[in-house]
């Protein structure tokens, strides 16, 4: 019975030591914004579903395994003919990083409306979150397809609806993304955005008409994350900034989906909404400052070496 489900591709990353194209070496592991979030949840003691299609190859044994040593369900993950997709990381410049992907006709790419529906029916009982993020929307027709479906089944069962908006502008066009995303964002009840992402998801001239657009909808919670800066969580009536943590940066990429999986984390806990964002920004930190998307996140017994309300800082 999963606290969380989400589904999307999850790739095999290759982490260069320096440019690609002079050779060397690389570090092989797993990256993709769901698996991160769903290894993120599951360091926090949740049960986490996750659903998508790996490759017959070595590399979709490397997901499937990683997913399932970080104590992940890969109960409904298939394993397609087409290959598992792969994105490579390249260190250019200080703070500067190159990304390929190489995932055209991947697997995860293959994601389809009926797995979906066969891996709700196979739940015992319903999630109670739904994770979903414009990623996957990005990937094609039938993976956007299957993400609809399942935002479709969570609203019938009652299960909220997460959208991270999680933009990427090399995946699609600006306008279909606009599109998209800002009908997604109006079927959720959490939506979480970048600063630069919330023109996508709603309708609006700044920041607050947008945010009020999504209020006066569907969603009850509309988290905008401001990087360095810290975040800002809105509900009816209320707006709570936090402040980001200290930490020496070292790696910002995956930093966006701890954040997600510390603020689910405070929601399924019952946790007031100013504490759900002190948790997601604390799991942001972690991840910050440790290379990889996923290496950093936090264990629960961990968070308190970053102060949160519910634990002091190791000194």
């Amino acid at each position: 019975m999963p606290d969380v489900w989400t589904l999307g591709e999850a790739l095999a990353a290759l982490r260069a030591d320096g440019q690609v194209r002079l050779g060397g070496t690389a570090r092989v592991s797993v990256a993709g914004a769901e698996a991160n979030v769903a290894i993120g949840l599951a360091r926090l003691g949740h049960d986490v579903a996750y659903t998508g299609a790996v490759g017959p190859d070595q590399l979709g044994e490397l997901v499937r395994r990683t997913l399932q040593a970080e104590g992940v369900g890969i109960g409904t993950v298939r394993i397609d003919r087409a290959p598992t997709g792969i994105i490579v990381f390249e260190q250019r410049l200080a703070g500067v990083v190159r990304v390929d992907y190489h995932r055209l006709g991947s697997a995860g790419s293959r994601l389809g409306v009926a797995e979906v529906e066969n891996a709700f029916a196979a739940f015992p009982s319903q999630p109670r979150i739904l994770h979903v993020t414009g990623v996957t929307l990005a990937l094609g027709a039938g993976p956007a397809q299957a993400v609809r479906a399942a935002i479709g089944l969570a609203r019938t069962a009652g299960t909220l609806v997460c959208l991270d908006v999680n933009h990427r502008s090399r995946l699609w066009d600006e306008d279909l993304a606009r599109r998209t995303l800002t009908e997604v964002a109006a079927e959720a009840d959490l939506v979480v955005a970048s600063e630069d992402e919330l023109p996508l998801a709603a309708p609006g001239t700044d920041e607050p008409g947008r945010v009020r657009s999504l209020l006066d909808g569907r969603a009850g919670q509309v988290v905008v994350k401001r990087g360095s800066a810290g975040a800002t969580v809105y509900t009816e009536g209320e707006r709570i900034d936090l402040p980001a943590k200290p930490v020496v940066a070292v790696d910002s990429i995956g930093a966006g989906d701890a954040f997600v999986a510390g603020y689910l984390s405070g929601q399924l806990d019952g946790l007031p909404p100013r504490d759900r964002l002190d948790r997601a920004v604390t799991c942001g930190a972690f991840v910050v400052a440790v290379s990889g998307d996923w290496e950093g996140l936090p264990t629960r017994a961990e968070l308190p070496l970053l102060g949160l309300p519910d634990g002091t800082a190791v000194r």
